[in-house]
This record gives C-alpha cells, sequence and structure tokens, in this order.
C-alpha cells in the first residue's frame, strides 16, 4: 500500500515538474520577444543599425516616442480607437444581454425558430460583397458608426448570455413580479448585475477585437479623420517600407530610425489592452467556466 502511494507521489512530482519545465520554457518563448520590442522601441536610431542587443540596449533614447507623438493624426486616431471600442463595447454587450434576456424565456413565441435563425448565420454569412452594398446602402461608409452599428449584434455571445440567464433562479424573477416589477426593471436590476462575469468576458473579448481591427476602416473609410489607432499603424508600416526601399543604398540610419518609429507605434497601440486586461481577469475567469460545470 505504501509503495503504490509513493509511486503516485512520485509520477505527480514528475507531472509537476514537467508543467512546470513546459510553463517556463513557453513564458520565455512569449516574453523575450515583447521586452526585445519594448527594449527596441527606447534605442536610438545608432543602437538599432548596429543591432547585436536582446534584452538591455546600449543607448537609450525617447527620440521614436516623440516622432509618434508629434504626429497630430496620432492622437485623432488615438480619440476614434477609444470612442469606437467604448461606445461599441458598450452597446455590443447591452444589444446582446437584451436578446439573450428574451430568448432565455421559455414562454416566448418562436423561441426556437429565432435560435436556429441566428445559429445559422453563425456558420453562414453573405459574404464580403453583399456586406459592402449593405453597408454603403444604409449611408454607412465613411461615417464614425460603420464601427457601432454592424458590430452591435453577434449570436455566439448571445447564446453565452443566453444560457447565463437560463442559470438565474425562475423563483427569482417570479419574487420580483409579485413585487410589482417589470421585464425592463427585471432585467436591468437583477439579470444584469448578476451576469457580470459573463458580460466582462465578453466586454473584453469584443473589446480586443475592436481595439485591433483595422479591416472595417480599409474597406469602408477613405477618410483620415476616421483613422483608428490600428490604421494609423498600418499606414506607418507602409510607409516605412517605402522609405526603405527608396533608401536602399542609402544612410542604415534612417532605415532603423524608421524601424524605431514602428516598434514604438506598436508599443502605444498595445498597451491600452495590456492594461485593462488585469482588471477584468478575474471576471474573465469566471465567465470562461460559464457552462463547463453540469449538474
Amino acid at each position: 500500500m505504501n509503495g503504490k502511494v509513493a509511486k503516485e507521489d512520485l509520477d505527480s512530482r514528475i507531472f509537476d515538474t514537467l508543467n512546470i519545465i513546459l510553463l517556463i520554457i513557453c513564458t520565455v518563448v512569449i516574453l523575450v520577444p515583447l521586452w526585445n520590442v519594448i527594449i527596441s522601441s527606447f534605442s536610438s536610431g545608432k543602437a538599432l543599425a548596429e543591432g547585436g542587443f536582446i534584452f538591455w540596449s546600449p543607448e537609450f533614447s525617447l527620440e521614436n516616442y516623440r516622432a509618434v507623438f508629434n504626429d497630430q493624426g496620432i492622437w485623432q486616431a488615438f480619440f476614434i480607437s477609444v470612442s469606437k471600442t467604448t461606445i461599441g463595447v458598450v452597446t455590443h454587450v447591452f444589444f446582446c444581454a437584451m436578446v439573450g434576456y428574451g430568448l432565455s424565456k421559455k414562454y416566448i413565441r418562436g423561441r426556437k425558430l429565432y435560435v436556429a435563425m441566428g445559429v445559422i448565420t453563425m456558420f453562414f454569412s453573405g459574404g464580403m460583397i453583399p456586406t459592402y452594398l449593405l453597408i454603403k446602402s444604409l449611408g454607412l461608409l465613411n461615417s464614425f458608426w460603420v464601427y457601432i452599428i454592424p458590430a452591435l449584434f453577434s449570436f455566439y455571445d448571445v447564446v453565452i448570455l443566453m444560457n447565463f440567464f437560463r442559470n438565474v433562479p425562475d423563483s427569482l424573477e417570479e419574487s420580483a413580479k409579485i413585487d410589482g416589477a417589470g421585464d425592463w426593471h427585471i432585467f436591468l436590476k437583477i439579470f444584469i448585475p448578476l451576469s457580470m462575469p459573463a458580460m466582462a468576458t465578453i466586454a473584453l473579448f469584443n473589446g480586443v477585437g475592436q481595439w485591433n481591427d483595422f479591416m472595417t476602416t480599409k474597406l469602408y473609410i477613405t477618410d483620415q479623420s476616421l483613422y483608428p489607432l490600428q490604421m494609423m499603424l498600418y499606414e506607418i508600416i507602409v510607409q516605412s517600407q517605402t522609405q526603405s526601399m527608396q533608401n536602399v543604398g542609402g544612410s542604415a540610419v534612417i532605415e532603423t530610425t524608421t524601424k524605431g518609429v514602428q516598434l514604438a507605434t506598436i508599443v502605444i497601440t498595445t498597451l491600452p489592452i495590456v492594461l485593462i486586461y488585469p482588471i477584468v481577469q478575474r471576471y474573465f475567469i469566471s465567465g470562461m467556466m460559464l457552462g463547463a460545470v453540469k449538474e
């Protein structure tokens, strides 16, 4: 008996040790390139031209960030990114929650038909050209609302919220109705506060998607005053590549300074998501466990 316990302990220790080694390797593989990007963004053009460093730059400089922040287009793009992400996340979560709350009620007529129609849209879409024609007919080309209205609804997120709402006891809703509460009061005062983990998870997914999205701008926006930060990053990279080709055979320092501006822009566009993630992480973990346990 003791020998069996000792063998299980040994197997458990070997398993834990291998897991720790694997996690350390994965962490190093992820963190070293990120750290190198951050350090390189604070390096001078001369240091970037000479290269050969990974963990620490031989010559630090803020010129790359000064060059980025001196561009007035960056501040306008930052404002557009923050605005579309904030408004987009709030409206998306609220709209999906309303639909999910309605579809979670068994007494809703045609509920199964609505769910089936929603599931079909999860696997089949109209395609790029019909979507473009629809956006054009709605007058959303070169409009800020092209970032908000098409992103209002996701049936995948509705399914997550619908399953969460189903777990709320019916007796809680019945008690509220006996006290005179209406559907809006029950939805806003009871279901929304109880569903914060699921809503925070959806908000995080949607927020990251909204923040990193530049294809919407690429397809539907030509007015540069409506460019978000990601599109500005795309433009900077394309312009720097063009300049690099023009500078072939010229000064290597000019090319690497452009590279430094690219790296600084990458850090600036990534930093807000990195700062927000730890705040919503505890809700994110609870939301990811949603529906995993069946009793």
